[in-house]
């Protein structure tokens, strides 16, 4: 089969990466991919925003995969034959690209979720903002916004700018037009991913992101600065969060007319009073997929299929029985302003036995791999143990090196702790 693979970051490397290893795939196109894809496929010069090119070329393809948010959200998957995508239709993909609409499908099905109120006026948020007595709160672009249209607010003030940010200063464009306020919840963050055709559900191993720029969780939010697989949960419990919120959902938006097929993602908390969902997203994460990919010990292809042709139910996914660990090489200056065209250094020597490289923003110049992005690329090390994995990823991110080049050094110490 001919595939194409839709996006340019890491978590399409990594699908790309794994597509590779597959029987049934002949040849991988991506669209616009990056260098470390281009080294497993062919890159064709077609954004992921570029919806009508995009049809176009999928002509020449059995299946399409759909990295992004973005192209879900405009609706690509309606524009291409059903049969041959993988990804939800756009109004699936509002569980994600509409906060306000993810937020009335919990509330409908009883899916444990923050308390919250959704505003449309900066105003009426204003109002309250000033009648609420308890912070630390959290404020969100109910669009799109790349992972960082949050804002945990810890005063009234903190509030109101926030909300000016949104929705007066339109620093997440339309994403602010809508704002979600809700409680803040304390706890441990995990991540649960399904495959589903709408119908069945497999879970993938559970993980933990990381959005704080800073070690210790501080700092700005960030669209991710790394992530660990095989994280909090265990097999049982996962299996209460299918039933209970994946399950749930899906049913939801089966009531309002909707088949969602593809990766469905739920953001939890695990709190004092249980699992509480703090967001759904409509696709493979980003970056945990580079932590759990890594550890799928099957073909990735046959799960994809099943789920466009629904039939789920027929197929099963082993995994190693071990642990991974990425962790993100950010440029300096992220997630605010950042300079690109930083010379990459050392990638021939990162140990190809268990360490893998993902390119997420980078370019080439002068046949050198350059920077040209934020979030650069990330490392994923597995092990037998957690400290395993981290050992090995911390070691070959030693092998590299770029001017200004961050990275957090504690991810996956939650686990370890």
């Amino acid at each position: 089969m001919k595939i194409l693979v839709i996006g340019s970051g890491g978590r399409e490397h990594t699908i790309v990466w794994k597509l590779a290893q597959s029987s049934l795939v002949d040849k991988i196109y991506a669209a616009p991919g990056n260098p470390g894809i281009a080294e497993l496929a062919e890159c064709v010069p077609i954004k992921s925003e570029n919806i009508g090119e995009l049809i176009k070329f999928a002509q020449n393809v059995d299946i399409v995969v759909v990295g992004p948010e973005t192209p879900l959200a405009d609706g690509i998957v309606d524009e291409l034959p059903k049969n041959k995508t993988f990804g939800p239709t756009k109004r699936g993909a509002m569980i994600e690209s509409d906060k306000s609409y993810s937020k009335k499908i919990m509330r409908d099905t009883n899916i444990p979720t923050a308390d919250f109120e959704t505003f449309y006026k900066l105003e009426a948020a204003q109002k309250f903002i000033k009648s609420n007595r308890t912070y630390p709160i959290v404020i969100k672009a109910s669009g799109l916004a790349a992972g960082k249209g949050v804002i945990i607010a810890e005063t009234e003030k903190e509030a109101n700018v926030a909300l000016s940010t949104m929705m007066s200063e339109k620093t997440f464009g339309e994403a602010g037009d809508k704002v979600v306020i809700e409680e803040y919840l304390e706890g441990e963050e995990v991540s649960v991913l399904a495959f589903t055709d709408g119908k069945d559900f497999i879970p993938l191993v559970p993980s933990q992101d990381h959005k704080k720029l800073m070690e210790g969780d501080k700092g700005l939010n960030t669209g991710g600065m790394g992530a660990y697989a095989r994280a909090v949960l265990t097999e049982k419990e996962v299996g209460n969060i299918v039933e209970n919120v994946l399950a749930p959902c899906v049913w939801g938006m089966k009531k309002d007319g909707i088949t969602y097929k593809g990766i469905l993602y739920a953001g939890l908390m695990i709190t004092a009073k249980g699992h509480k969902v703090l967001e759904f997203n409509c696709r493979f994460g980003d970056p945990e997929t580079q932590a759990i990919l890594p550890l799928i010990d099957s073909d990735l292809m046959e799960p994809i299929l099943a789920t466009i042709e629904g039939n789920l139910k027929s197929v099963k996914i082993k995994f190693k029985n071990e642990y991974a660990i990425c962790v993100v090489l950010a440029s300096a200056g992220y997630p605010g302003n950042y300079e690109k065209g930083k010379e990459i250094t050392g990638l021939s020597k990162v140990p190809t036995n268990g360490c893998t490289v993902f390119h997420a923003g980078t370019s080439t110049k002068d046949n050198k791999i350059i920077t040209a992005g934020g979030r650069v690329m990330g490392i994923t090390g597995l092990g037998n143990t957690l400290k395993g994995a981290k050992d090995n990823v911390y070691s070959a991110i030693s092998k590299v090196y770029f001017e200004g080049m961050y990275y957090r050094k504690d991810i996956g110490d939650k686990g370890l702790s």
